[in-house]
């Protein structure tokens, strides 16, 4: 049964539903996590990876677990490397004989960059690079080095396994 109105209803929920909808998104892109900054903060530092699988622009920069920046921007050298330039925090200081290396969050979760501080007195100042970089692990690897380790130890690395029939 549609009344007079109907139609006016209709129309209302709707404006209403799109109102909602544009609060909720202003709301999410313009909040901040906690320990964020704005782009514009912070210093640029640079890491050269072999592999980056998962890595993208924006992708976070974790230190003991908190996030202490972005990944910038993302480039490929002449040497077919994969350069990274990593936005910092201002109030992070990073010695000189950082590490950065590529972490998955569990076992299929998203990737990020975590920096492990070294022991030296001089820290990074923009524009440096960090100097010892661990890439990324691809789980499709890691699974074909272990079947190939259970085939070598099984003295079926060079022939097919057996099947069972009857």
């Amino acid at each position: 049964m549609v009344t007079k109105g109907g139609n006016r209803d209709i129309v209302t929920g709707a404006l209403v539903v799109a109102v909602a909808a544009l609060v909720l998104g202003i709301v999410y892109v313009t909040q901040k996590t906690p320990g964020e900054s704005d782009d514009s903060d912070g210093y640029l530092v640079t890491a050269r990876f072999s592999r980056l699988d998962g890595i993208a622009v924006g992708s976070p920069v974790r230190l003991s677990g908190l996030p202490v920046g972005k990944v910038a921007a993302l480039s490929l050298a002449p040497d077919f490397r994969a350069v990274t330039s990593l936005r910092i925090r201002s109030d992070v200081q990073l010695p000189s004989d950082t590490a950065a290396a590529i972490h998955t969050d569990g076992l299929l979760g998203s990737k990020f960059v975590v920096l492990q501080p070294g022991a030296e007195d001089r820290v990074l100042t923009s524009g440096q690079e960090i100097p010892f970089t661990q890439d990324s692990m691809v789980i499709e690897d890691l699974m074909e080095m272990i079947i190939q380790q259970g085939r070598a130890k099984r003295g079926y690395l060079d022939r097919p396994l057996p099947s069972i029939s009857n």
